[in-house]
């Protein structure tokens, strides 16, 4: 119109709900010839698709059960109470289905996670009801290994579940790891189960989780709280001097700090009386052996 000036446009919201999946019924008219008793069916409508459940269906329950923790039982009823049957063994059927046409991906997300700059890894225990094992195998658990790969510009989570621990499905990633690059960062706590036994001419630098040696002074300040005061504020500088170099978008952390407050830790440490494991003081000496190695390589590309 003349005279009017085009304005931003407003936006009006509608929400409805719906089924997480939603299921469409197609009566197709059947007819039978008297004289020779064929059967014929009414032509499908045009772009149902030969398939009962399409991709968009097998994506929705994998992003529900394995992106939100929906049981597939929970998703069931929740189905049922709408009208759609979807019995959980056929959810499994779907996602292990479609699962077989995206393996190239997944083995692609862990070649290229193995080439990451630092490696985050951590498991925990998993049930499962049933596991393929070898006659020989004396492991009883089974455990959900998680693993972060940071570099190139992105961030790559992989969660494996079996019989290996932490340490052992990290060899299996670095072993896809090029040759020509740099040995990465492993982030971690001391579990011994958690550091990989790496084949031949394969380097990692390991650098344990210092938030987990500091919550170990936290948790004994009170019975210690001189000698815990001391470390947790020469921690503090660690932390002061890694949040400053974030600040400056520093490329790479400075370690020559590090290893001065951590030579000073090691060395007052070496002089406190009483950190025999058989004394009182057992928990505070296994906190001794968490820093010292924690402390060499803190805050350097990872979080």
């Amino acid at each position: 119109m003349p005279g009017v000036r085009p304005r931003q446009t407003k936006a009006l919201v509608r929400i409805v709900g719906q089924a997480p999946l939603a299921a469409t019924v197609y009566e197709l008219e059947r007819l039978r010839c008297n004289a020779c008793g064929q059967v014929f069916t009414a032509e499908e409508p045009e772009g149902v698709g030969p398939e009962k459940y399409d991709e968009t269906a097998a994506a929705m329950i994998a992003q529900l059960k394995y992106g939100s923790g929906i049981p597939f039982y929970r998703l069931e009823s929740l189905e049922d109470q709408l009208g759609i049957p979807l019995p959980a063994a056929t959810q499994w059927e779907i996602v292990e289905e479609a699962a077989e046409a995206i393996k190239p991906a997944h083995e692609e997300l862990i070649r290229q996670a193995a080439q990451g700059e630092v490696l985050h890894n951590d498991d925990t225990g998993m049930r499962v009801l049933r596991i393929e094992r070898e006659p020989s195998d004396e492991r009883t658990g089974v455990f959900t290994s998680g693993i972060v790969s940071n570099g190139q510009g992105h961030n790559i989570a992989l969660y494996l579940t079996g019989r290996q621990h932490a340490g052992e499905n990290l060899a299996d990633v670095l072993a896809r790891r090029a040759a020509e690059l740099p040995p990465p960062i492993q982030m971690c706590d001391a579990l011994s189960r958690n550091v990989p036994k790496v084949g031949t001419g394969v380097e990692i630098l390991l650098a344990h989780c210092l938030a987990h040696g500091r919550r170990q002074f936290v948790e004994v300040a009170t019975n210690f709280p001189d000698e815990c005061r001391y470390v947790l504020e020469m921690l503090g500088r660690v932390y002061g001097n890694d949040a400053e170099a974030r600040e400056r978008a520093a490329s790479h952390r400075s370690s020559g700090w590090r290893f001065i407050v951590s030579a000073a830790l090691q060395l007052w440490m070496s002089c406190i009386a009483g950190w025999s494991g058989n004394s009182q003081n057992g928990k505070r000496n296994q906190t001794r052996v968490w820093v010292k190695p924690s402390l060499t390589c803190c805050g350097t590309g990872g979080r």
